[in-house]
């Protein structure tokens, strides 16, 4: 797949149409293939994938207006002990610092945005971003060939029981601990999951409306899982609902730049993450894009592409505002990154076939102050600073 964006967390593949608001306007009814075989919206499939997933988010806001439940409890350490072979010491501790330590070497820049939260809240989203990163590794790491649909039960049922204080080892026990704390529901990680169901059994999306579901799945879900940790502002009068739209924007907005940059890549294995329909429109097909040649059609096609994108990041940014300001500046260097890669897709003349478009050094370390003036801008500052 064309990689799950686990760095999306506001923070992890285009129908030329979009809404003025990605979310559609009949806000209804979720439904996935295998998690929720048993909702409404299986009994009407006319429902958009937009409706079925806006469900979500509405459960999901719901959980931070609720109040605060005491769900504390003692993790079940003896398997976890027995699995890594740990006789001593603050395990808890460990288990997060493990977790610290991988997102330190996969996503350097997004490590670095953490250090500035709170020592809970910077350890509650470490837990988070690795879980996302083993189940990515699931269908997309170098034991994938191996992976089948049965694994991926074994992995749902294992989430299950680390939601219910039962973790199998130290990466576990860090999720279980904040799953705990912070009002964080297991449906975005169960959907996740569904993600990697699909890759194993879909390489073709025949409309955006395919592939707003399964951006939702390996990326999107991503957002709803970390708003509750990041927090939201004291100040911020937007509605809880709002800022989950704009999570979830921000991963369909990096999950669709992901795919955009690696069509040459995807290719070569097989797959093409490009609505059918529209490359029909485009007058293209898939031999075109495992024939890699860049045409007129493809431009424009590309075009397309891109401008949707940017309007998902356009969604997005109005919710980064609003997050606690300890917690803004990882999702903002994410954001301004990925955008970026759209900029370099353009300067490749949109060969995305034999060229990776990829954001140099240079143009990172000057994005991030940047990015921190407009974590540090609170809600009501934000509007004028962007538009400078």
């Amino acid at each position: 797949m064309s990689g799950v964006n686990a760095n999306s967390l506001l923070i992890p593949k285009p129908r030329i149409r979009i809404s003025s608001s990605p979310f559609g306007s009949k806000r209804l009814s979720f439904f996935s293939d295998g998690a929720l075989a048993s909702s409404a919206a299986v009994a009407n499939p006319s429902r958009s994938s937009e409706e079925r997933v806006y469900e979500v988010v509405l459960k999901q806001a719901a959980l931070v207006r609720e109040p605060k439940r005491d769900v504390q409890r003692a993790l079940d350490w003896e398997k976890t002990i027995q699995n890594e072979g740990i006789n001593d010491g603050n395990l808890l501790s460990e288990a997060y610092a493990r977790c610290g330590e991988v997102c330190a070497e996969y996503a350097k820049t997004f490590y670095l945005g953490t250090q500035l939260m709170t020592p809970e809240r910077r350890k509650a989203v470490w837990a988070i971003y690795v879980w996302c990163r083993r189940t990515d590794e699931l269908v997309d790491g170098p034991n994938a060939s191996h992976i089948t649909p049965k694994a991926l039960e074994r992995w749902e049922k294992r989430l299950t029981d680390l939601f219910e204080g039962r973790p199998y080892d130290m990466y576990d026990a860090a999720l279980s601990d904040t799953v705990s704390k912070y009002p964080v529901d297991i449906q975005p990680f169960k959907d996740m999951i569904e993600g990697m169901r699909l890759d194993l059994r879909k390489s073709r999306y025949e409309s955006f409306d395919e592939l707003y579901l399964y951006c939702y799945y390996v990326a999107g879900t991503v957002g709803l899982m970390s708003v509750p940790v990041m927090g939201l502002a004291p100040e911020s009068k937007a509605s809880v609902e709002s800022v989950y739209n704009a999570a979830l924007a921000l991963g369909l907005a990096n999950q669709l730049t992901n795919i955009l940059r690696d069509v040459g890549e995807d290719a070569r294995r097989g797959r093409v993450y490009l609505p059918q329909d529209e490359l029909a429109q485009a007058g293209l097909c898939d031999d075109d894009i495992f024939r890699g040649k860049v045409t007129d059609k493809w431009r424009f096609f590309m075009k397309g592409q891109i401008k949707r994108a940017r309007r998902f990041f356009d969604e997005a940014e109005k919710g980064v505002a609003e997050l606690s300001a300890a917690s803004r500046w990882p999702v903002w260097a994410s954001l301004m990154l990925y955008k970026q890669i759209l900029d370099s897709i353009e300067a490749n003349d949109y060969d995305n076939f034999t060229k990776r478009a990829y954001v140099g050094k240079a143009k990172k370390l000057l994005s991030l102050p940047i990015a921190f003036g407009r974590a540090m801008a609170g809600p009501s500052n934000l509007k004028d600073l962007v538009t400078r």
